[in-house]
């Protein structure tokens, strides 16, 4: 079945609705009788918090396409100076060919090859012209397809160069605006709870024994338990809910990128009764993931003003679960 993504709200709607709430919750900002309750005011943060995470989910899979692209651009530059040699190894062939082809194709010289006497003689004459011009036409081919290749490596990198320029500029926006946007929501949650964060301190339990790679990623994601839900990190001091499941599958040695979207892609797909300690458990349209480690269990970095902490995992609508490959 097709999974449909809902349309992300606007960061101007978002403000609007932080703004809102924080009037709210403001001393004296409505008659004692509109004043709203805890209970209602507690319900407008954890809308406002599951907002800001699909905002900021969107600007990771921004930055890793950003990182991407520049990856892209180093490997083109890497390329380069290679493909100029080849092209000025090319044209120096060529032109000895040229040279060679110039003078065999003079008319005295060319009538005294084939003026000597005896048929095998003409036959080994015209063998050797012929020779020389189909090594001046590889020379030809050989020239026009590096100079092709050249050329179209160095459009590559100007088209990749100026989009890197435009997310970068958007990056920067997008991280600023967000960071107006959570300024205003923190200040409305110490408003409510007097505290910018919530939640318990690290796991003192026993850690589940599991062997492997997915042992590394079990074992690392019980000691991130109690560490705060940050925007766009990936430890050590805190995380976002991707930040969290890339780090702890770094720790097993597979590269994973920071956005539940694009981890979802880079999975192998598990049917419910086939997943494991240390597999990836994805959420509601991929704005959220968490790790899997057993006994009906995920450790995720739920949202922010929490920290990472084991749920059930049935706790939110599941959109299915993976393995990294």
């Amino acid at each position: 079945m097709a999974h449909v993504h809902p349309r992300r709200p606007s960061r101007r709607v978002l403000t609007a609705a932080l703004a809102a709430g924080l009037a709210l919750a403001g001393a004296g900002a409505a008659p004692a009788a509109a004043a709203p309750t805890k209970a209602e005011l507690r319900e407008k943060i954890a809308k406002q918090s599951a907002t800001l995470k699909q905002v900021s989910e969107d600007y990771n899979e921004a930055r890793e396409q950003l990182t991407a692209n520049e990856n892209k651009i180093k490997e083109i530059r890497t390329r380069m100076p290679a493909l100029e040699k080849q092209v000025t190894g090319a044209k120096a062939d060529f032109a000895k060919v040229a040279a060679s082809t110039y003078k065999i194709s003079n008319l005295h010289e060319a009538s005294a090859v084939l003026s000597q006497p005896g048929p095998d003689n003409m036959m080994r004459r015209l063998g050797a012209i012929d020779q020389l011009t189909q090594r001046r036409q590889a020379k030809v081919n050989d020239l026009t397809t590096a100079t092709h290749s050249y050329a179209a490596d160095q459009q590559r990198l100007a088209t990749e160069v100026a989009r890197q320029e435009i997310q970068v500029r958007d990056l920067g926006k997008r991280k600023a605006a967000i960071k107006a946007d959570l300024d205003t929501f923190y200040t409305l949650r110490r408003e409510v709870y007097g505290t910018k964060d919530s939640g318990g301190g690290g796991f003192t339990g026993t850690v589940p024994k599991v062997s492997g790679q997915a042992g590394a990623v079990v074992r690392f994601a019980y000691q991130a338990i109690g560490k705060p839900y940050r925007f766009g990190a990936d430890g050590p001091d805190g995380y976002d809910c991707s930040g969290l499941t890339a780090a702890a599958w770094r720790k097993a040695g597979k590269s994973l990128p920071h956005n539940a979207r694009m981890q979802w892609n880079n999975v192998a797909r598990l049917q419910r009764g086939g997943i494991a300690a240390g597999d990836l458990v994805f959420y509601t349209d991929l704005s959220h993931v968490g790790i899997y480690v057993g006994g009906g269990k995920v450790i995720h970095a739920p949202t922010f003003g929490e920290k990472v902490k084991i749920s059930p995992i049935g706790m939110m609508s599941i959109y299915g679960y993976g393995r990294p490959r």
